[in-house]
């Protein structure tokens, strides 16, 4: 064989080496196989002292739960740092069960609202589900539970709860007042205001809403980071601009009305998200990291709270906050005119809009410093392993609360991360790769983060 024809083998033999292997990447990264993320380990590790890695297969057909996942820290080192300010409220969300406790009663009463019931028994996560709710709300908050258990493992104590995945508070103040005041069913909710007592927990949206294909928040909050640098604060459009579903509230649909039109211009750039168009294309146009092109970015509520808030804030565009009814868990240690602009929802509102918008572009360098420490607020502390350690510190404290022994109930089915993401079907490609995506790798080997002392 000439050295001519002889070179041309060895090369068709390396590139198909070489196509062979990053196929099998790929696809391990949908099976499970996680082998070659533990070898990249291995050539470049953690600065964590623990090098335990989780396996993860999928190739059991029956999709059980393995029994071989750690349960304790090997070695566990302090945590000298401070919880975020917002971690405070959850001394308030529990306090009208501080003095009494909470008994099994209470949890079965919350029976009426909840989606799904869950029982944490030794480390091990057990469902019993309720009833359906919208999309995959009750499916990714489950997961990031799983995570929790996976990132704390043997520290998440044992505890009941009930948990609703709807848009709705669902515990009134005013049904629970006089002698009612000391049997308020504990639920777990995505939100609260200040007429509900629902015990304020972390969206689904932290692992991703697959439905709009919006990533797990890990990756979208860099993503965000990343998109800030396309176009320098003053080089932005001077408008306030909202692209969103303006048909799920009256709020929205009034906001509307102060979008560009023939006879106003109320400084505000309004744009109608359609959802199902934009999955027929590929979502290429509802990239969040492409929407921080002004200098001014709009919240308002949806139903009651909207997942878009820590979106729009991480923009390092000003947000022009108009104000909410209701609050998510880490909103309550926003500061008006430090982190945002608040704006009172009225019959003036276009006006008032107009008039930010006008203040902003003539105090350009007060506006941006607005903005970006409203995005410095989210990219500090919101974080993922903060939105863990909220979760490890409100699941502890409740636990504390509780007068009974949890137990199994019948009905229930233990829940693990392989019988949720090794599910199979074309409807859950996305689900998957997000589940995937946002999984806890090894376990954290320093404690959670200081809890703030109560209000």
């Amino acid at each position: 064989m000439s050295l001519g024809k002889r070179w041309a083998a060895i090369t068709i033999f390396i590139l198909f080496f070489v196509i062979s292997f990053i196929y099998w990447i790929d696809k391990s990264a949908l099976t499970g196989n996680y082998f070659f993320r533990t070898f990249a380990n291995t050539i470049s590790p953690k600065k964590s002292s623990v090098q335990v890695e989780f396996s993860f297969n999928c190739s059991n057909l029956n999709l059980t739960c393995p029994t071989n996942h750690p349960v304790t820290i090997e070695k566990e080192e302090s945590s000298p740092v401070a919880c975020p300010a917002y971690m405070r409220w959850i001394h308030e969300d529990l306090r009208p069960w501080k003095s009494a406790g909470i008994t099994r009663d209470m949890v079965e009463r919350g029976r009426d609202y909840a989606t799904f019931r869950l029982v944490i028994v030794k480390g091990k996560a057990y469902v019993e589900q309720i009833r359906g709710t919208y999309q995959t709300r009750d499916i990714f908050t489950i997961w990031g539970i799983l995570q929790l258990l996976r990132l704390y493992p043997g520290k998440v104590p044992d505890l009941e709860l009930m948990f609703v995945c709807g848009d709705e508070t669902v515990i009134k103040k005013r049904d629970h007042q006089g002698l009612k005041a000391t049997s308020v069913p504990p639920v777990f909710n995505y939100c609260e205001d200040d007429e509900t007592l629902d015990i304020v927990f972390p969206d689904w949206s932290f692992w991703g809403w697959s439905e709009v294909d919006i990533k797990p928040w890990g990756t979208t909050l860099e993503a965000l980071k990343e998109g800030n640098k396309k176009i320098k604060w003053k080089d932005r459009k001077p408008y306030a601009f909202w692209k969103g579903n303006p048909y799920v509230s009256e709020k929205r649909v009034e906001l509307m009305k102060c979008n560009l039109s023939n006879k106003n211009d109320w400084n505000v750039r309004l744009y109608i998200q359609d959802w199902g168009k934009e999955s027929k294309h590929g979502f290429k146009n509802s990239k969040l990291e492409d929407q921080c092109t002004h200098r001014y970015k709009i919240y308002i509520e949806g139903k009651t709270w909207s997942v878009s808030e820590k979106y729009i804030l991480a923009c390092n565009s000003m947000t022009l906050l108009l104000m909410p009814q209701y609050h998510d868990f880490f909103t309550r240690s926003l500061v008006p005119m430090q982190h945002y602009w608040p704006i009172k929802i009225t019959n003036n509102t276009c006006r008032d809009l107009k008039l930010a918008v006008e203040w902003g572009n003539n105090h350009t360098n007060k506006a941006q410093e607005i903005g970006e420490a409203g995005s410095k607020f989210i990219q500090e502390n919101l974080k993922m392993d903060f939105v863990y350690d909220y979760m490890f510190h409100l699941l502890s404290e409740y636990s504390k609360l509780l007068k009974f022994e949890p137990t199994i109930p019948l009905g229930a089915h233990e829940v693990c991360s392989e019988t949720m993401a090794c599910q199979e079907g074309s409807k859950f490609w996305r689900i998957k790769n997000f589940m995937v995506e946002s999984m806890v790798k090894s376990p954290q080997n320093t404690l959670p983060c200081t809890m703030p002392p109560p209000l």
